[in-house]
């Protein structure tokens, strides 16, 4: 393992996040606060407790996880599709790095980042409600998981977007709409039994399932399953850029 190569990678991508850090932190200080206000205010004097919860803190593991996946995407798809867009991929290609320690690189970065954020949102959100954590290692586990999975589907986008507006439409089409249906503002028990079937079929529903698990003890689904279904999605991603480094789809060609 060329762990030159990969700190090369890692040290000029947090760099970049460096320069921008005022954005970086103080844009989801401001719309996690805003989140609290509109759901934690508003709605919440209507819902008082889920589950034994207060409303307000109900909703922090969602909107942690809200941030980190779309941060992770985010991340890594730009990181990946910016050397191909000014031509210097080829070089990184070129170079004696194997894929393994290119994605290393690219990934972590992103996956730093997005538990960056993550960590900002959570200490946002003991200025507006009283959070109590369960779990505390499995609540970190969860969120490195994520933050790890979520930045290969990243770097999976930036490979496959051949401009700026394809980079943005998974994570606005697809993978938004998702966290958004996925439990992250409500228990998924509060929904008719067809809708809950129906919301089986979302991934991210074991994601915040088990997030919340580590905070307040309870979860919509098993915590067994939570943890099988994000060990999937990760090993799944590896394999799909496994393939891509292989065929040089999207790369090479």
């Amino acid at each position: 393992m060329n762990w030159s190569a990969i700190r090369a990678i890692y040290v000029f991508e947090m760099a970049r996040f460096f320069r921008t850090l005022a954005q970086s932190f103080l844009s989801p200080v401001l719309s996690t606060s805003l989140y609290f206000v509109v759901f934690g205010a508003a709605i919440g004097s209507r819902i008082q407790e889920i589950e034994g919860v207060s409303y307000g803190a109900f909703i922090v593991p969602g909107l942690i996880m809200l941030s980190v996946i779309t941060q992770a995407i985010s991340n890594a798809s730009f990181g990946i599709y910016f050397p191909k867009f000014i031509g210097t991929i080829y070089e990184l290609l070129s170079a004696p790095v194997s894929f393994l320690e290119i994605v290393a690189g690219y990934v972590g970065a992103a996956a730093t980042k997005a538990l960056f954020i993550g960590v900002i949102i959570l200490i946002t959100a003991f200025f507006f409600v009283d959070v109590t954590i369960q779990h505390p290692l499995a609540m970190v586990a969860f969120l490195l998981l994520t933050c790890l999975s979520f930045a290969l589907l990243g770097f999976i986008i930036g490979i496959w977007a051949g401009s700026f507006e394809q980079l943005q439409l998974v994570p606005l089409l697809v993978v938004t709409p998702l966290v958004f249906l996925g439990g992250s503002f409500y228990s998924i028990s509060m929904l008719p039994p067809v809708w809950q079937t129906i919301s089986y079929f979302n991934p991210v529903v074991y994601l915040i399932s088990g997030f919340r698990w580590a905070f307040f003890g309870s979860a919509d689904v098993p915590i067994a399953v939570s943890l099988f279904a994000i060990a999937g999605f990760t090993a799944a991603c590896l394999l799909v850029i496994g393939w891509i480094f292989k065929t040089g789809w999207r790369i090479r060609q």
